[in-house]
């Protein structure tokens, strides 16, 4: 019998794994995301990766709920808004890994250095005497955040009522010091470098930054949903590992001033270096002749920092209860920390393990624990 002739088969080329889009906001602390794609950590993880430049945070929890990011760069109080549903639907949402600790700054404008304001007390003899007629606003990133809290806190502490003394708004990073420069807005309180930016450009000054007001405070965290976490597993792992590599490599000192330079790329920042740097490098140039040596203004990695550590999130939730950005039920939940920074998840992703080769070449991420905010 005659066997038919066979046509000898192509190999089929090994597929692509799929895209996964990470989103950020042009902001100093999105470092570890940019720096895994610039180095190729994501690659060498096995994924591909699209970096997504977002407008503002509302964007970037809307786009996590409905599935058009699979993962951000997010401040850590969304995680809380997302939740229990806080001008948005509900969200099952979780953290394996914390971005950053610190890195946010006060900002009032030049307006105020010219009326006599110097700090807060001068601040608050000029906001009561024009609160009749033109009360003072200043801007915060967005109502869930840390920024919200220290801006608040600092007012407070000055003998400032937040929404009775001063108005405050929510207004995108980027677009503080356009707002600043126009005069719609007074002053603001946002992560870098859009303070240092107002001060080089002579709209600005700052009488505080976040490392002094309450240092060791979680920031930015890796916002990925609970769905995302469960069934993409593999892939949630891999991103962990890549951006927790790149954070090591951004809080190494001699590499903050190259740091500058890949944040200043159009694709990312879209800003000069020299205005990036300075709170890189811990050479805060607060205006007016004022410099100071703040060398924890950015915390990435080092001291435990990239773990979220449930004592962490219990003392987030105690201070967004205190400060009035979450119902008071919520400070009787106790489980709620857990939920939603998984530290069980971080260390079992990151921490060696002889049975996973992959893992040997991971940050260790032991250390002395950096205190909370």
């Amino acid at each position: 019998m005659t066997m038919p002739a066979t046509t000898p088969q192509t190999p089929r080329p090994p597929s692509r794994p799929r895209v996964l889009r990470l989103g950020f906001l042009p902001l100093t602390d999105a470092a570890p995301l940019i720096v895994a794609q610039h180095r190729g950590l994501f690659a060498k993880q096995g994924l591909h990766v699209e970096l997504h430049r977002e407008i503002g945070w509302a964007t970037v929890r809307d786009k996590i709920t409905y599935g058009e990011l699979d993962a951000a760069h997010a401040p850590a109080p969304m995680l809380w808004a997302m939740q229990l549903g806080l001008s948005t639907p509900p969200c099952d949402v979780l953290t394996a890994l914390v971005l950053n600790l610190n890195g946010n700054a006060i900002t009032l404008s030049r307006a105020l250095w010219q009326a006599g304001v110097r700090d807060g007390a001068s601040l608050r003899e000029h906001a009561r005497a024009r609160r009749s007629r033109q009360p003072l606003t200043l801007g915060v990133v967005f109502t869930y955040s840390t920024h919200h809290l220290l801006l608040a806190n600092w007012l407070r502490a000055a003998g400032l009522e937040p929404d009775r003394d001063v108005r405050l708004v929510v207004v995108p990073p980027a677009q503080m010091f356009r707002n600043l420069a126009a005069g719609t807005i007074d002053g603001f309180c946002a992560g870098e470098p859009w303070n240092s930016h107002a001060v080089r450009e002579g709209a600005g000054w700052c009488p505080s930054w976040s490392a002094a007001l309450q240092p060791g405070h979680v920031e930015k965290v890796l916002l990925v949903t609970q769905s995302f976490a469960e069934t993409r597993a593999t892939e949630h792992a891999a991103l962990v590992r890549a951006i927790a590599e790149a954070a090591a490599w951004c809080d190494e000192p001699h590499h903050r001033e190259p740091l500058a330079e890949i944040l200043a790329d159009a694709r990312y920042l879209n800003l000069p270096a020299a205005a990036i740097a300075p709170a890189l490098t811990g050479r805060f140039d607060c205006g007016h002749g004022r410099a100071e040596s703040v060398p924890d203004f950015f915390i990435f990695h080092r001291g435990e920092a990239s773990v979220p550590a449930v004592e962490k999130a219990a003392a987030l939730q105690r201070a967004l209860v205190h400060g009035g950005l979450l119902p008071a039920a919520t400070a009787n939940d106790p489980q709620l920390p857990r939920r939603l920074f998984r530290e069980d998840l971080h260390r079992e992703i990151l921490l060696p393990n002889p049975h996973h080769h992959e893992t040997n070449s991971s940050p260790d991420l032991r250390g002395v624990a950096v205190a909370s905010g």
